[in-house]
């Protein structure tokens, strides 16, 4: 991950690593939407060049992406506090300056609220309603009101404000990088990067929201526009050393982004081991996401096996759980060979129903008490062979 670039003072190469605290303005080779025109959903594949930056990575790395806030956004607080977009602030401890605009657009975290932010805001207004919420005994009230809430509504709910641009701002935190699972093999396509992003939208209290790096990705990244990015290790969620171990991949919806990295890397690798794949998401038609490819894949034999589980295509809802319990028999028979077992996507729900589908599996074929199901899930987590990469 080591660049090497030129010292003014002498001819010797001194190392420059790009990092979170540097990172890398990636080119944009690609951008397009993985869903059909009927979706519900808009899926980016996005394909960045890191020619000439030294980073490297592996499958189950993520890449972490500094984005910028919405313009609009950006101008509805300025328009909302009467603000001059060229008024000086200091960001950091170090004393650095930027201008307004740029600060809010570039450095500060602007969608998302936090009790502290509100109880130091109670200070530079006389809103009784702020007042009250930030009291001790109305905890509960104020970690409601910061759900799904900005410094936007923050400053519509609660003024008018006795407080300088400056001293708003100097409430913020900065902004924090967004990790994405890497979703391409480097030995696959040399000198660049693959993500697959959704572009998260909705409504809440009475205004539309949306996900400040997926938007940005989605609606105001063109190609040869560049994305500030690094390279995020992920020590806990990588190919089994051996080639000849079998991998069990459930990724449904974006969680399908490093295993696309894995079938690569076993493509490009000619990997002995079997590969099976559970993919799930909405609709057949529309959200089948890198179907051509994985069913390329399935011809040529490096995936073995592919299950699939469109959730709104029939009455019943079915999930990845669903085709795991009705395939437990063989699922089973490829745990006892010692494959290797990786679910990536939502933590909230799918990581638990996937967690107990599989404990369901173990215990129904193993012919195992509950117990004794969790002690073979133990066993393989420690094994590294149970491994997780939720969100």
């Amino acid at each position: 991950m080591m660049q090497l670039t030129a010292n003014k003072n002498d001819d010797k190469k001194i190392p420059a690593t790009y990092s979170r605290t540097n990172p890398f303005q990636a080119k944009v080779l690609n951008n397009f939407n993985l869903n059909g025109p009927s979706s519900n959903k808009e899926t980016r594949h996005i394909e960045l060049s890191l020619e000439g930056s030294g980073l490297s990575y592996i499958p189950g790395d993520a890449l972490g992406v500094i984005p910028k806030n919405d313009p609009e956004l950006v101008a509805a607080l300025l328009e909302e506090m009467k603000w001059d977009e060229g008024t000086l602030v200091t960001i950091n401890k170090q004393g650095e300056t930027l201008p307004l605009k740029e600060a809010l657009t570039d450095y500060f975290e602007i969608t998302l609220l936090s009790k502290k932010i509100l109880q130091a805001a109670a200070a530079f207004t006389d809103n009784e309603e702020l007042k009250n919420l930030v009291l001790i005994e109305n905890t509960n009230q104020l970690k409601e009101y910061t759900n799904g809430r900005d410094l936007l509504d923050m400053l519509r709910d609660f003024g008018p404000w006795k407080a300088s641009a400056q001293e708003i701002v100097s409430l913020l935190r900065k902004m924090t990088a967004r990790l994405y699972s890497i979703a391409s093999s480097m030995a696959a396509h040399p000198g660049e990067v693959h993500l697959t992003i959704g572009a998260v939208r909705y409504t809440a209290n009475g205004r539309d929201r949306k996900g400040v790096c997926s938007v940005q990705v989605a609606e105001r990244t063109q190609e040869g526009d560049t994305l500030a990015v690094f390279v995020q290790p992920n020590k806990h969620f990588h190919l089994p050393e051996s080639k000849e171990k079998d991998i069990i991949m459930v990724g449904p919806g974006t969680g399908i982004a490093p295993f696309r990295s894995f079938i690569e890397e076993r493509a490009v690798t000619k990997a002995e081991g079997r590969t099976w794949l559970f993919f799930g998401d909405q609709h057949a038609a529309s959200d089948f996401l890198y179907q051509d490819e994985l069913d390329k894949y399935q011809k040529d034999g490096i995936l073995t096996k592919l299950e699939t589980a469109f959730s709104r295509d029939s009455e019943q809802k079915v999930y990845v759980q669903h085709k795991m319990l009705e395939n437990s028999k063989e699922l089973f028979e490829w745990l006892e060979n010692g494959a290797y077992f990786y679910v990536c996507g939502d933590k909230q729900y799918m990581a638990k129903d996937v967690h107990s589908a599989l404990l369901t599996v173990i215990e129904k074929e193993g012919s195992m008490t509950p117990e004794e199901a969790e002690a073979y899930l133990n066993a393989m987590k420690e094994q590294g062979r149970y491994q997780r990469d939720v969100y």
